[in-house]
């Protein structure tokens, strides 16, 4: 996956549609927080083997709500000055310390 393509597409939509001026960190972790329970009530009422298994429908929802959350995500580290990939990286290297694999 090439976040960096990801995010000047993403920024061509923003910009042809004008939403730079939506487009805070504020703004920014407040959508990708309402896709997130957008995906949360997917799963809302489901057992744990029901979860595993979902039907073809309610898995490409999934999926959609999925890319929504990470969208919303590149945009919020291209406006905080974050590099995405340097961020999960960094993220996994402390966790595989902490909990050793």
């Amino acid at each position: 996956m090439d976040l960096t393509e990801l995010t000047r597409r993403l920024h061509a939509i923003r910009d042809a549609n004008d939403w730079r001026r939506f487009h805070s960190p504020k703004n920014l972790t407040m959508a990708a927080s309402v896709e997130m329970a957008e995906l949360v009530e997917i799963f809302q009422w489901l057992g744990e083997d029901e979860s595993r298994h979902l039907p073809a429908d309610q898995l490409a929802h999934a999926g959609q709500e999925i890319g929504d959350v990470v969208l919303y995500l590149l945009l919020l580290c291209a406006e905080l000055g974050l590099d995405m990939d340097e961020v999960v990286r960094a993220k996994l290297a402390d966790t595989e310390r902490r909990y050793k694999p």
